[in-house]
Order: C-alpha cells, then structure tokens, then sequence
C-alpha cells in the first residue's frame, strides 16, 4: 500500500468502519507480509491525527522519548522508569507511553512499575499531563485514558495471537509534537533499518535505535548492545561494550513486581543487582542526551545524582504533584 492508503486504512479501523472479519483479515495479511517503510509512515500519520497531543515550552529542554513493546516485560527486570528518573533528577525531560496488559506478551507495564514506587500515573486527562510534563519534565501518554479509540486494536490483538504490525507502528509513534530525541528498541537487525526509513520519511531527525532487552529501549549489562544513533540524516552506528565501563553483571530476570520495587529501590540506593544495568543505561541517554560530552562522563553523573539523593527527590516531587492532581477515575 502507498503511505496514504495505510493512513486510510488505519484510520476506518480505529473508528470501527470494517466489519471484525474485515479488520482481523487486514491485520493477519499486513503481519505475513509485514509492512514496510510508507505503510508504517502511514499508520503513524493516522495516530499522529487521531492520537493525543503533548508540547514543549519554548525554554524547555528537548525530551527523550521512549518507544518500547506496548505489551510489556516478563523475562528481564525493566530498567526504563530508573533510567527515567536519573534523567529528570538532571533536568532531561522524559516521555513515555503505554497501556494496560495486552496480548501477547501481557508483560508488565509502565503504569504498574511506577506505582510500586509510590508514582500513580493513571487518572489524568491530557490536560493534566500536559501541566505535568510543563512542571516536572515528565509525561505518561496512558492509551486507554489517552487515546481509547486504539484500544478498540486490543481485541484482535489477542485473537490473532501474534504482534501485528500496530505494535511496530508504537514503537516509531510519538504523542510529544516538538522537537526531541526519539529512541526506538528493535529486537531482529532487518527491523532496524525498517524503522530508520520510517522515522525519515515521518520527519524525524534526531533517532536512536537499540536493540535491547526484549526489544526495550534498555541496554543489556551483560553483553555487547548494538545501537545507531541518526542526526541530521547522519548514522553513527554504536556499540556498548559494558565492560569498558567496568561492568560485568548479569541481566536481571523479572520474577514479580514485589520483587522488581525492592530491587528498584535498591538501586535508588546505590546498591543491589539492578545498579550496574541502572549507572549503564542512564549513562547512555545522558551522555546521548547532551548533558555529558561521553558516556563514561554520563555513568559518573549518574552515579553523582543517585548519591546525592536527587533521584529520591524527584520521586517525592512526582509523588507530592500528584497529590495535588484531582484524579479522574
């Protein structure tokens, strides 16, 4: 299909205009066939015009911007909303989005990671979260609050029993409309080069790819990572090797949520299993980020902003400005 029938397509899905048998056929063709480049431009077109809308403030810095699996984690322990909040303890404003457990992997989510460490995310209209992200850096895009007209997706989702070709779309989709840097995990190499074509053709111009942990955008400590990092058109191809940076841990399996909080705060702490994965991680998008000129500079203020307790800070300033927030639900 052309960019613009994709876009069609989508939006007559999104608003219910097929029949189920017409919209499950659709999907099950797109996933064999798997989509390229202008199909998947188009698809962002359509949640770029139906979807929510965030904006930067002219002084603000410009945010990162996560897109990781819709469906979550259930092998490896998340990094991301640790990485997160060391990021915000330097000033670098942060955009997530996700959803509710879906298929197939009906992995843990972001809304449910953050709330073990005392951040309610949920029960915000856009307005709200727009305040949020002018106040605190920090947005949570909730599709079913957010953008319920594509959870109308989650049905066929799990019918068809396989990621379609909407869960590589929400990977490349951003609800945040100024400039920023929008980092992407992948998982197979013929993908990555899939999304860069895709991320161009949209307008994007400041792009990372990583392929990480379960397709997340959080760098493995226990191996060498390929990233690429595209500016200006420019493609710098990356590889994290932690043991350049005298780490030498295992990537941490996901048990359970209880024990995900503890080893989180542990790490908040400076200690336990996580902290390797944690200094790595927010030493990468600090440094990728501008706020340090290498990465190794990025590991050490990492570990400087968690020492000093201003990663706890800014856990309490989230957790006191949604006090403060009448919640929706």
């Amino acid at each position: 299909m052309t960019r613009e029938e994709s876009a069609d397509a989508l939006d007559l899905i999104l608003t219910g205009i097929p029949s189920p048998a017409q919209i499950g056929a659709f999907m099950i063709a797109h996933r064999i066939k798997r989509p390229g480049p202008e199909e998947l431009a188009g698809m962002i077109d359509t949640y770029l015009k139906l979807g929510p809308k965030l904006q930067s403030q002219t002084k603000q810095r410009s945010p990162i911007c996560f897109g990781m699996p819709f469906d979550g984690r259930t092998r490896t322990a998340p990094i991301y909303p640790l990485t997160s909040l060391v990021l915000l303890s330097a000033e670098q404003p942060v955009v997530l989005q996700g959803g509710q457990r879906m298929p197939v992997k009906y992995g843990i989510t972001t809304q449910e990671l953050f709330f073990a460490l005392g951040m309610n995310l949920s029960g915000l209209t856009i307005s709200q979260v727009q305040s949020g992200f002018l106040k605190n850096n920090f947005a949570f895009i909730h599709q079913p609050e957010h953008f319920p007209l594509a959870e109308n997706l989650i049905y066929y989702r799990d019918q068809i029993g396989k990621r379609p070709p909407i869960a590589s779309m929400e990977l490349l989709w951003s609800a945040h409309r100024n400039k920023h840097l929008l980092v992407s995990g992948f998982v197979h190499n013929p993908t990555e080069e899939r999304h860069w074509k895709t991320l161009q053709l949209i307008g994007e111009e400041n792009i990372i790819t990583i392929k990480g942990l379960e397709g997340s955008t959080d760098l493995p400590v226990s191996r060498k990572c390929q990233a690429s990092h595209i500016k200006n058109k420019h493609i710098n191809a990356l590889t994290i090797d932690p043991k350049d940076y005298n780490f030498h841990a295992k990537d941490v399996v996901y048990k359970n949520l209880e024990v995900w909080k503890m080893q989180a705060i542990e790490a908040i702490n400076n200690k336990g299993p996580l902290i390797e994965s944690l200094l790595l991680n927010a030493g990468f998008y600090l440094w990728s980020s501008d706020i340090t000129s290498t990465l190794q500079g990025g590991v050490k203020k990492a570990e400087d902003l968690i020492k000093s307790g201003s990663v706890k800070d800014t856990i309490d300033k989230i957790i006191n400005w949604r006090k403060s927030i009448k919640s929706t639900s």
